[in-house]
């Protein structure tokens, strides 16, 4: 069938935010008094939302209700401020949107980023692309890898499954494409490695972001 649409991770995936995320919760822990984290560590703690990244980041003497939603809560005022420092697309990702725009594909983003964070830093860095739909994590929905979400999207555009291709570069990503019905594609320039991504459910993987035209 022919492919219409098109459901995009964000982090990892259109943007480079590792930096900013590890920067900003290495001085969230600092104030705490915690032990920080190497910036490529990060890799492995995000990706399933603010809540399980607080507790990966935390001491395991530590990881409490009250801790966790402390670092929370702390954390979502720091890199509020701090998530533009660094943060830059990745290389070919204009370029990607810009052929994929010229071809009529629906444009989608699915992000375990907060919503209201998501759809600011998607404004922020791709504000020349239409985004026919773009979800953040919402407190009633739960996050991926659970379905709903990109299942809504796909209801929302009035295409099924089989017209979508879903791009991401974590298990997370993977896991939500195949619990959705979604052919997934694993993006090797994010935070995760080929051999994760293979053994998750990537039915194909990208060396670079135009690579995904041979898909359409």
């Amino acid at each position: 069938m022919t492919v219409k649409a098109i459901i995009f991770d964000l982090d990892g995936t259109l943007l480079n935010t590792l930096e900013d995320l590890a920067d900003s919760m290495n001085r969230v822990l600092g104030r705490m008094g915690f032990p920080t984290h190497p910036v490529d560590a990060y890799k492995y703690f995000v990706g399933n939302g603010i809540e399980i990244l607080a507790s990966r980041v935390l001491p395991e003497t530590h990881q409490n209700e009250q801790t966790v939603k402390s670092c929370v809560e702390e954390m979502k005022r720091e890199y509020g401020a701090h998530w533009q420092d660094k943060t830059c697309p990745y290389k070919g990702v204009n370029d990607m949107l810009h052929a994929l725009t010229e071809r009529k594909i629906s444009l989608n983003i699915l992000s375990n980023k907060p919503d209201a964070l998501t759809q600011l830093t998607v404004s922020a860095f791709f504000p020349s692309y239409t985004f026919d739909i773009v979800a953040g994590a919402k407190k009633e929905i739960p996050k991926k890898p659970d379905p709903t979400s990109a299942l809504h999207i796909v209801k929302a555009l009035n295409l099924s499954s089989s017209q979508f291709l879903y791009l991401g570069d974590t298990n997370t990503d993977m896991e939500t494409a195949k619990n959705a019905g979604i052919f997934a594609m694993g993006a090797l320039w994010g935070f995760r490695t080929a051999s994760e991504l293979r053994v998750s459910g990537a039915q194909a993987l990208l060396e670079q972001p135009l690579d995904i035209l041979q898909h359409i």
